[in-house]
C-alpha cells in the first residue's frame, strides 16, 4: 500500500492537467494551481479547456475529492508535500526557452515554503 502524497501542480495546461489527473488516479491528493481565474472557474465547474483522450473522465472522477483547482499558489504550496512546475516555457527570439515564468513561480514558492520537523 502506498502512502498518499499531497501534490501541488502549478499550471493547468496540457502537462499540468494530465499530471494532476494521473497523480489523483494513483491515489494522491492534488492541488492544481493556475493564475488564470477564468480557467480555474471552468475547471471547478467541470469544464476541461484542453483536449486529451480520457482527461475529462479522469478529472470528473476525482474533481472535488482528490483534485482541487485554485489560484492561490501560496496556500497550495503550504498544503503540499511535493510541487510540480508545469508552466509555459515559450521559445524566445534566439530559439532558447524563455524560463521567466518558471523563475517567477520558483520565487513565489520560496516565499511560502515552510520547514517541518
Amino acid at each position: 500500500m502506498q502512502d498518499t502524497v499531497s501534490i501541488c501542480v502549478i499550471g493547468s495546461g496540457y502537462v499540468g492537467l494530465v499530471a494532476a489527473a494521473c497523480f489523483a488516479e494513483m491515489g494522491h491528493r492534488v492541488l492544481c494551481v493556475d493564475n488564470d481565474e477564468a480557467r480555474v472557474k471552468t475547471l471547478r465547474e467541470g469544464g476541461v479547456p484542453i483536449f486529451e483522450d480520457h482527461l475529462p473522465e479522469l478529472l470528473a472522477k476525482h474533481r472535488g475529492s482528490a483534485v482541487e483547482f485554485t489560484t492561490d499558489l501560496g496556500g497550495a504550496v503550504e498544503r503540499s508535500e511535493a510541487i510540480f512546475i508545469a508552466v509555459g516555457t515559450p521559445q524566445g527570439d534566439a530559439g532558447a526557452a524563455d524560463l521567466s515564468f518558471v523563475e517567477a513561480v520558483v520565487s513565489e514558492i520560496a516565499r511560502h515554503i515552510r520547514t517541518t520537523k
